[in-house]
């Protein structure tokens, strides 16, 4: 769990992207030397990268660049994910970094087997041996650490998939959910047609956004869980779909 003043460090790197420890120190009002432990801990946590003399947060691929931004919200909607899932229940965990912070709540508060096409969300419990998790097989995206191909669909098709958790890029009205990467989204097509349950994962900063390629529409899935600034258009529009949109 994060201290108050580790939250502010993500607020601040979330609208500058990048931070030095000496105008962290001003800001909050702390030793250079506790910034410093702050940032360590954060960097050990995977919510930001150091740098010489400060620490960044950047938009990419990259699972462990991206899971500080927006982290307070996104580990909302993670908490509020988990309490879907059944103690000794096996679900599916596609990609994201919302996706991510629900894995690592599942395998602390409850005997849940993951399944997952993303190396990075397996290799979180790499030390933890209790931890169940199955890693489909595939080619391997160095950036996103994602799975994908033919071998990867043909993993999915040997699954009988109860609750599915998919991580998207964007979402509009005419595009529906969309991804940046072609070979993600037909893994995450293919997953939705398989999956009994369907919940896309994914902070409300991707609503509005248009990226390269669709993954499905609202009436393909039966629950969306995101934060409370849903714009209300969104809001409104999602719920006459006949979706469970859960607001963290």
């Amino acid at each position: 769990m994060l201290n108050k003043r580790q939250n502010k460090i993500l607020q601040i790197l979330g609208r500058n992207n990048r931070t030095s420890v000496a105008v962290l120190a001003r800001m909050l009002d702390v030793s250079s030397v506790t910034i410093r432990q702050d940032l360590n801990f954060l960097e050990s946590e995977g919510l930001l990268k150091r740098v010489h003399g400060g620490a960044v947060l950047r938009e990419a691929d990259d699972l462990s660049d991206r899971l500080g931004v927006n982290y307070e919200q996104k580990l909302k909607i993670a908490r509020k994910v988990a309490s879907f899932v059944e103690n000794g229940e096996t679900v599916l965990i596609e990609s994201g970094s919302v996706n991510a912070l629900l894995a690592r709540e599942l395998v602390k508060n409850s005997k849940v087997t993951i399944i997952t096409t993303n190396v990075y969300i397996a290799r979180q419990f790499r030390k933890d041996e209790n931890a169940g998790i199955i890693l489909l097989g595939g080619i391997y995206q160095h950036n996103s650490e994602s799975l994908v191909g033919k071998m990867t669909k043909a993993c999915i098709d040997q699954l009988n998939i109860g609750k599915a958790f998919i991580g998207i890029d964007g979402y509009t009205t005419k595009t529906g959910f969309t991804s940046r990467d072609l070979l993600r989204a037909e893994i995450a097509s293919h997953i939705i047609q398989k999956a009994r349950e369907v919940f896309i994962v994914s902070d409300s900063s991707k609503f509005g956004k248009e990226e390269l390629t669709n993954i499905c529409f609202p009436q393909d899935v039966q629950h969306i869980a995101t934060d409370m600034d849903l714009p209300a258009v969104y809001q409104e529009e999602l719920t006459k779909a006949g979706v469970d949109l859960m607001l963290a």
